[in-house]
């Protein structure tokens, strides 16, 4: 991991990567806190205004700032893309490295299992499953989670079928150290770089889908702002008040971009250093 970073950084265009992607995270965590005006607050006198030095982003149909609502509905976003790579990539690796490592009739059977889930398309099920459980934030993380953990189970098991076969494994169990050790301590090192590669180049696309079904109402309810929320509220709105979907579209470009970005940058680093 530390040659990862030492490689990344040799390119001075990273670190402007890194610095607005900092920016979006350190609104997630203070954006309550340094919005200016509370986002849930209702004017109904000052409804669809126009931007203005009062409003920079203007307002939306019941009056609330959307600059407002933009920043603290970063941290509903983001957190919610972040749950699910954290939900997926870890029910995945553990999935992934007990069916490569003990091999035999346990890997056939994970794997006809991933494989089942795996005939979907991610977008389709994860929508049937957040329809069956209900409207909510964490039905939709819960929705998108069971769709994307089977692609870390693929790629952590290619990994640990690989490594089990090197010499120092190998060693290992000539060693008599037990099962649980080599692969807590010996494999499981190994597919932390490949999964947090996936996880960052997967980022954008866990807020996309988030705010996707936030959009089409099985995500974060109202009054809670959220980007693919905003949009959906600002739809009915395209021509008489264009901010209040425009901004939060242009939130949701810029987060992804920046996330595609970093995410091929690693890859290319890992690729170029050969570290996996």
């Amino acid at each position: 991991m530390v040659r990862v970073i030492r490689h990344f950084f040799r390119k001075r265009s990273r670190f402007l990567i890194i610095f607005f992607l900092l920016v979006v995270v350190l609104l997630a965590i203070v954006g309550p806190a340094i919005a200016p005006y509370d986002p849930l607050d209702v004017q109904l006198k000052e409804k669809l205004d126009p931007p203005s030095p009062r409003h920079l982003l203007g307002t939306d149909n019941l009056g609330r700032d959307t600059l407002s609502r933009i920043i603290v509905a970063t941290r509903v976003s983001l957190g919610t893309g972040l749950m699910i790579l954290v939900i997926s990539a870890t029910a995945g690796t553990i999935f992934g490295m007990m069916s490569g490592y003990y091999g035999g009739w346990l890997d056939e059977v994970m794997m006809r299992i991933t494989d089942i889930f795996l005939a979907f398309p991610s977008l389709v099920l994860a929508l049937a499953i957040a329809a069956v459980l209900g409207p909510s934030l964490r039905n939709a993380m819960l929705a998108i989670s069971v769709t994307w953990w089977p692609w870390y189970a693929r790629l952590v098991r290619a990994e640990v079928l690989r490594i089990r076969e090197e010499e120092y494994i190998l060693a290992a169990h000539c060693l008599g150290i037990p099962t649980w050790r080599i692969g807590l301590f010996h494999i499981f090192p190994n597919v932390i770089v490949p999964v947090t590669v996936q996880a960052a180049m997967d980022m954008g696309a866990a807020l996309v889908t988030a705010s996707g079904l936030s959009f089409i109402g099985l995500g974060v309810q109202p009054p809670q702002p959220e980007w693919g929320a905003m949009i959906s509220e600002g739809r009915d709105y395209v021509f008489a008040a264009w901010w209040m979907g425009v901004f939060p579209g242009l939130a949701i470009f810029g987060s992804v971009y920046l996330f595609n970005v970093l995410g091929d940058a690693i890859n290319a680093v890992v690729a170029r250093s050969d570290i996996i």
